[in-house]
């Protein structure tokens, strides 16, 4: 069994993207802060996204809970791929209230802060692309987590999150 920890992926990604900066700058010999700051915002709806779809929303004795990973557990995935099902299939009505909210509005400024810093994003199906592609990448990156759940009612509420930030910024 394995825990994997906010901070220990907090560290990994923080690494990662100094690496790969560092690397654009090794390459380019270009330097803008303009931009560094731009990429920054990316940095930070990325590390977000980290922590409430990977993470269990509540604490323990105000601790974010780890990832487990168990490989004896890992089989079969959960999965939901039947829409609207188990949406507001919560013990308490607050809860799901929490889960539809929450998994629309994680993704609104993802939806407006990568149209704006990624110029290559220059139609409207190419940012609705990117931003149900990023969703969909997080529930098959959830898959082999036996706590987690890869659902399809997330990856409608994600992407609907992201059209809305989307529409904030393109329409």
């Amino acid at each position: 069994m394995l825990n994997i920890y906010y901070s220990q992926m907090l560290l990994f990604i923080s690494l990662s993207w100094l690496l790969v900066r560092g690397l654009v700058f090794a390459k380019t010999k270009q330097f803008r802060w303009t931009r560094e700051l731009q990429l920054i915002l990316v940095y930070i709806c990325m590390i977000v996204v980290a922590r409430f779809t990977f993470f269990p929303f509540s604490k323990v004795n105000g601790q974010i809970q780890p990832l487990v990973f168990n490989i004896a557990n890992a089989f079969p995935f959960r999965i939901n791929l039947l829409p609207f099902v188990y949406l507001f299939d919560y013990p308490v009505f607050r809860e799901a209230l929490l889960n539809l909210i929450g998994n629309t509005t994680m993704f609104i400024p993802i939806g407006i802060v990568w149209p704006v810093v990624f110029k290559q994003l220059d139609s409207h199906k190419k940012i609705i692309a990117a931003g149900v592609g990023f969703s969909l990448c997080i529930e098959i990156l959830q898959l082999p987590f036996y706590d987690r759940v890869s659902d399809i009612d997330d990856l409608i509420l994600n992407s609907l999150g992201y059209l809305m930030g989307m529409g904030f910024i393109c329409w």
